[in-house]
């Protein structure tokens, strides 16, 4: 029992470097959904000319790059710590702060990095974000039909909870100064957005359909 509860240090890094290869990848994703909704709304007349399929594959296959490159530079600059023991990880899995908790070498330059990436990586995608769902209240506010508006917005509903949801427990998390980690408050929160916003997306994009 003792052993499947063991993970080697390797296997921490990697599992580390998944998940959060995925969730920034997941930010650059939502992103290119916002601008997806833009064209389909703002430009339907030019919709199948500004969203081809090859810029759809450009745009999955850079999230993905970008994504995993960014979880590549956090992960080797976590593990490159030193823990002297005992490695005991108060968690569920190797999240950010129950790691950097057993290090006994400073890692401000670790957490201002992880800052520096989740800032970058947040503004960039909530600006296009903003600026595409900007320009659709623009556009559906100057729409007279009622049916027409309403249509619209319940359209981006879906769109917009998982962005809600994705980015709230995100910020919670990771966002915080050091001083306000709670690991067993955070195990908590862990659940939520590793495995209720994954499972409730495909439930909430079927509920738009």
């Amino acid at each position: 029992h003792q052993k499947q509860q063991t993970i080697s240090f390797v296997g921490c890094a990697t599992q580390y470097f998944i998940f959060c290869g995925m969730g920034l990848t997941e930010c650059f994703l939502l992103a290119a959904m916002a601008y997806d909704w833009y064209a389909a709304i703002c430009n339907p007349l030019l919709y199948t000319a500004l969203i081809s399929y090859t810029l759809c594959l450009k745009m999955v296959a850079g999230a993905y790059v970008g994504g995993f490159l960014c979880s590549f530079i956090e992960t080797y600059s976590i593990y490159q710590h030193d823990f002297c023991g005992p490695n005991l990880i108060n968690h569920f899995f190797c999240d950010l702060p129950p790691v950097l908790a057993l290090s006994c070498s400073d890692t401000f330059t670790s957490q201002v990095l992880t800052f520096i990436v989740g800032v970058v990586t947040g503004v960039v995608s909530v600006l296009v974000i903003l600026i595409s769902y900007g320009n659709i209240v623009a556009a559906v506010l100057k729409t007279n039909a009622v049916k027409g508006r309403t249509k619209a917005f319940c359209t981006c509903a879906s769109h917009l909870t998982a962005v809600t949801l994705f980015y709230g427990s995100g910020l919670f998390m990771y966002m915080r100064p050091s001083s306000s980690y709670s690991l067993n408050q955070d195990k908590v929160v862990s659940i939520f957005y590793a495995l209720v916003i994954p499972m409730a997306n495909p439930l909430i994009y079927t509920l738009r359909n």
